[in-house]
């Protein structure tokens, strides 16, 4: 069943053209993810969905309902830009948000002390927003964001600002709110996370969708052709290589993208004959890979820049 249908929408802001055509659809129980370089028009899709924006042409419906204050009601949102009052005690803040979403008092106090408790903030219930530092206003943001208990979710760039303990912390509670049915949707740049936790994708670049589907589907489809390289020794070797695209490049490690058909045992024997090899294995390529082939290397990089 499809929960969210965003159908041919485009946004402009003057001559810029925001979002260009996009179509996607989000499964009812799948965990969704817009990804692509900052300023190719995720945060703006995402403000369409949540009726914080209209598009200018084409159409959204949530659960069937066009976008509008009614299906607002139906999401818990987190935006990018955080939107805690500094000067409020982390109870007060949070009790008056699931307020705000229509939970009763005794409801709200339930839910903010589980999951308080679960992200061992229950000492901070009583300090002000403006004491805590960014990860932990991250979290905050977070449980306002959750406790109301809603069927849909919708998360800008949920992990910035996260160290790597938090960031599994809030991978975890992800995971576990799509085991209980709810349907997730969430925006990043940081490819690893989205092949650690999304059921489909949708690649934007320069306001379009350039690429689409099932995660799986999307990285079989590009065929065994990458080479994970670990290795101990002189890594000069690796510039010797042609026809091979090197990404992920560390001191011991190599991600090496083949092409035009260049022969792997070649790439073998070359490591072999400068380096000890720990480990030389054919795989899918990584997404982060996957999308420099959909998009290009010199565009991903002068949009990052």
């Amino acid at each position: 069943m499809d929960i969210i249908k965003v159908d041919s929408i485009a946004k402009a802001f003057g001559k810029n053209l925001a979002v260009n055509n996009v179509s996607f659809t989000v499964q009812k129980g799948r965990i969704f993810g817009l990804l692509g370089p900052n300023g190719a028009g995720k945060t703006t899709t995402i403000r369409m969905i949540n009726n914080i924006l209209a598009p200018d042409t084409g159409s959204i419906t949530i659960n069937g309902i066009e976008a509008s204050p009614q299906t607002q009601k139906m999401i818990g949102y987190m935006p990018e830009e955080r939107g805690l009052y500094k000067k409020m005690k982390v109870g007060e803040q949070l009790l008056y948000l699931t307020q705000l979403k229509g939970m009763d008092t005794k409801s709200a106090h339930k839910a903010i002390d589980f999951w308080l408790d679960r992200f061992d903030a229950s000492d901070w219930k009583k300090k002000e927003v403006g004491e805590l530092s960014k990860g932990m206003s991250q979290k905050i943001q977070f449980i306002a964001t959750i406790a109301h208990d809603p069927d849909i979710y919708i998360f800008d760039e949920p992990f910035s600002g996260l160290d790597p303990i938090n960031s599994e912390t809030l991978k975890e509670v992800i995971i576990d709110l799509k085991s209980q049915g709810k349907t997730i949707l969430f925006s990043t740049h940081r490819m690893e996370q989205v092949e650690q936790m999304c059921d489909d994708i949708c690649l934007f670049n320069k306001g379009k969708s350039v690429l689409q589907g099932d995660l799986r589907q999307v990285k079989s489809s590009f065929g065994k052709n990458t080479i994970n390289l670990e290795f101990e020794g002189d890594g000069s070797f690796l510039d010797k290589l042609e026809d091979v695209r090197i990404n992920n490049r560390s001191t011991n490690f190599a991600e090496i993208r083949v092409l035009n058909g260049q022969n792997m045992q070649d790439i073998l024997k070359l490591a072999i004959e400068h380096a000890e090899i720990h480990k030389f294995e054919r795989v899918q390529p990584s997404l982060n890979e996957i999308f420099i082939s959909t998009v290009g290397e010199d565009n991903l990089k002068n949009q990052e820049a």
